[in-house]
């Protein structure tokens, strides 16, 4: 990471959901782990949920943070492979203003060291929705990790360089 230490640290306001038909508050290991890296690197952990693998029910919990000024982006984690439950990136494109289509190509680039050829089966991906960032990474302890500290981490400082989404977050609802 290329940290700018002559520039102001900008936290940002993120909101974490697991998508998961099995997971629970208790068991929620993944979003634990997205929720402590969130935490520690200075941002606000401003919401966090866990719902089922359901296209209406994500769709519908995104919409309600992308209406909501105060979050600045969103994190989901689950629902990102190729079976038929798997609907995660389904609902970003319903609610999608702009796809990041370099976030999954970096994603599964950065996986392919940590879990080689079976990245393929990743569906991971970003868009932005009406000034909302939105990364949807995979359900794994891994790949949280994978898609925070090799992206997320970065992206998300605004001392980062040569350039951050941070920097770009006033200019998201362009016309």
């Amino acid at each position: 990471m290329a940290i700018d230490e002559t520039r102001a640290f900008k936290p940002v306001n993120i909101a974490l959901l697991t998508v998961s038909d099995t997971r629970t508050g208790a068991d929620d290991t993944s979003g634990d782990i997205l929720a402590d890296r969130i935490t520690l690197a200075g941002h606000n952990l401003a919401d966090r949920a866990i719902i089922r693998d359901d296209v209406e029910l994500i769709t519908a919990e995104l919409h309600r943070w992308i209406e909501d000024e105060a979050i600045d982006a969103v994190v989901t984690t689950g629902g990102t492979g190729l079976t038929g439950r798997d609907v995660t990136p389904e609902a970003l494109m319903r609610v999608k203003t702009r796809e990041i289509p370099g976030f999954g190509e970096l994603f599964r680039y950065l996986s392919l060291k940590t879990i080689g050829t079976s990245t393929i089966q990743s569906r991971a991906c970003a868009v932005v929705a009406r000034g909302t960032y939105i990364f949807a990474l995979p359900g794994s302890n891994g790949a949280v990790k994978d898609g925070w500290d090799g992206i997320l981490a970065e992206q998300l400082d605004s001392r980062n360089r040569p350039c951050n989404f941070v920097e770009l977050m006033p200019r998201l609802r362009e016309r």
